[in-house]
């Protein structure tokens, strides 16, 4: 299946080192999409309200899926993920966090608040190419994103 190259794919991530391994691993997958980061919350929320450092910086782009660590800075994950899908021009956007929580309370929370997944970062690197694997086969390739997102 082709992959939809143009769907960006807006990664929040703090952790510089979980940041390059998930992008060398899709490099290796041959993901083209778009790939942008946020290292914690509020960047989340200014990047989709083009606020703050991106205000300026003319149309940023919608993205077609959102990676969510729960644990940020500032605004963490939680926060971002319920005010996301309050938000009815945002709520569409699918949000897949991914984190190092296996709390049965945070995946419970999680999907009560409307994430799309829960995928749950493995500390074995195989496992965690298994699974960055599968979120790529189908958030960015077999997965069909809302209509809406796509005329923005």
């Amino acid at each position: 299946m082709a992959r939809k190259q143009c769907d960006p794919l807006l990664i929040a991530e703090d952790s510089d080192e979980d940041f390059e391994v998930l992008q060398l691993l899709m490099q290796q997958m041959e993901v083209q999409n778009p790939i942008y980061r946020c290292t914690n919350g509020d960047k989340v929320l200014d990047f989709l309200y083009q606020e703050g450092d991106y205000g300026n910086q003319g149309a940023v782009p919608r993205p077609s899926v959102i990676l969510l660590d729960l644990n940020l800075p500032g605004t963490d994950g939680r926060d971002v993920l319920e005010q996301l899908k309050q938000d009815r021009n945002l709520k569409e956007i699918p949000i897949v966090v991914f984190t190092t929580s296996s709390n049965p309370k945070d995946i419970e929370f999680c999907y009560q608040k409307g994430a799309n997944g829960y995928l749950i970062k493995p500390v074995d690197s195989s496992e965690l190419e298994k699974t960055v694997q599968a979120f790529v086969e189908y958030w960015l390739e077999a997965n069909i994103p809302p209509i809406s997102n796509l005329a923005k």
